[in-house]
């Protein structure tokens, strides 16, 4: 922040010996018009002075040659408050997560998704016909892996009937972000299969070329560590349709890890969703209309406990995303079949119908911000060579068929877009079916 110094400089007399009458006595020390201009600098600066802590904080991270406009700050702020009003619904109940989160209960019909003009009024659908093969009550895995579950609802919180728990967004959240009309939205970038030279690195295995009607894997939840705040690390199952232009439609779940978005590092189970390509529809979560939560379990952005460690106990979370067959929304299952809720089908153009492609992995945000690649990790921070306990897992694949069955998928094929900072090794056993392991540590001396 620059400083304008001003300088009062005062007027010099010369004095001239005279005869008579005798010099008048000094004049009194001009105290008026230096409290004037003192008065007039407080007034300046208390625009500055009674801003609130957050804004002062958003103020420090000005580049140094940016100058610091309070009125201008102030305008901002005013509709950050507006906008957290508009997002944040009146709760029931509020609990205070161990991670600092607040979680608010609210009522089901006050949720963002029924701000929609083709939802005002409407109820949330009651659950729909589950896909054949999806058994949630056996999983032979056990004995090597175990859930993963929530922070909050681990601490002892639950939301009363007729609620459903909303991660609250704050002030600081919003100013994250690079501006409103951007948060909580993926940054616009050129979209293709591979993602080469968009910033968004990937190691994956998909399925394309037929039609799906959903996707469901298990996915090892890890703590990878993020080295710039506008990087992020996930893993997660991509339900996709359209062409790799403007017109791309996805449908997103899984975990991520966001400072940006969230202001942590904790891994957080996340949903995203877009109908053209990330430009200006679709968000992450509840932050926008779009998905409709019907579980009072689950709170979608709120940290994902316990994880995984190295040489450790590992722990994974069921993820499936598949199409109602009867009216044609897209429903998310978490865990052990809970039913979250869904994204309507008049959301999006082309999987109104069906995906045309289902993908699985981890994907990075490379900022080059030093000029060299990030050192952001994917997954476990390992390649996938290291295998189980070391490495990050998908396991458990399958795809939805026409039929609304879920069938292992066929012809995967394998994506990594810079193995030597992250890669992708695939296989298949009895116990974990189609599953492979994937990561890495970002920069090191192969990947410079």
């Amino acid at each position: 922040m620059r400083t304008q110094q001003h300088s009062f400089s005062q007027s010099k007399h010369s004095s001239k010996l005279a005869l008579s009458p005798p010099p008048p006595p000094p004049p009194p020390p001009r105290i008026m018009p230096m409290l004037v201009s003192s008065l007039f600098a407080l007034c300046l600066l208390s625009p500055v002075l009674s801003l609130p802590a957050t804004a002062a904080e958003s103020i420090n991270k000005l580049p140094v040659n940016q100058t610091f406009h309070p009125y201008n700050e102030l305008h901002k702020l005013k509709k950050v408050q507006a906008y957290l009003k508009k997002i944040n619904k009146p709760a029931v109940k509020t609990i205070q997560s161990p991670d600092g989160d607040l979680i608010d209960c609210v009522l089901t019909h006050l949720q963002p998704a029924f701000d929609h003009p083709q939802l005002k009024g409407q109820k949330a659908l009651d659950p729909p016909e589950r896909p054949k093969g999806n058994d949630s009550t056996t999983d032979e895995a056990a004995d090597e892996v175990t859930d993963a579950f929530q922070l909050w609802a681990e601490a002892g919180g639950s939301c009363p009937e007729g609620t459903i728990p909303i991660r609250r967004t704050t002030e600081r959240d919003v100013l994250r972000a690079s501006s409103i009309g951007r948060f909580g939205r993926k940054l616009r970038r050129h979209v293709r299969r591979d993602s080469t030279g968009s910033g968004h690195e990937h190691a994956v295995v998909y399925v394309n070329g037929d039609q799906f009607y959903g996707a469901k894997a298990n996915i090892n939840v890890w703590t990878p560590r993020v080295t710039d705040e506008y990087e992020f690390s996930l893993s997660q199952i991509w339900v996709i349709s359209g062409s790799f232009g403007n017109d791309l439609n996805t449908i997103e779940a899984g975990w991520q890890v966001s400072p940006e978005l969230y202001g942590d590092n904790y891994p957080r189970f996340f949903t995203y969703w877009t109908t053209d390509a990330y430009q200006a529809t679709g968000c992450y979560n509840l932050l926008c209309s779009g998905f409709v939560q019907t579980n009072r379990r689950i709170a979608i952005g709120a940290a994902i406990s316990p994880r995984s460690s190295y040489n450790g106990r590992q722990f994974d979370i069921g993820v499936m995303v598949w199409k109602d067959p009867k009216h044609g929304h897209w429903w998310l299952q978490f865990g052990s079949g809970l039913l979250v809720g869904y994204w309507p089908a008049y959301l999006f153009s082309h999987l109104r119908s069906h995906a045309n492609m289902v993908q699985f992995g981890g994907e990075v945000v490379n900022t080059r911000s030093r000029g060299y690649h990030t050192s952001t990790q994917m997954g476990s921070g390992h390649f996938a060579g290291e295998g189980f306990t070391r490495s990050s897992y998908f396991r458990n694949l399958q795809v939805v068929d026409w039929d609304n069955s879920l069938i292992p998928p066929s012809n995967l094929r394998i994506l990594a877009d810079h193995p030597n900072c992250y890669d992708v090794r695939q296989g298949w056993n009895r116990v974990w079916g189609i599953y492979f392991y994937f990561g890495g540590p970002g920069r090191n001396v192969r990947c410079p």
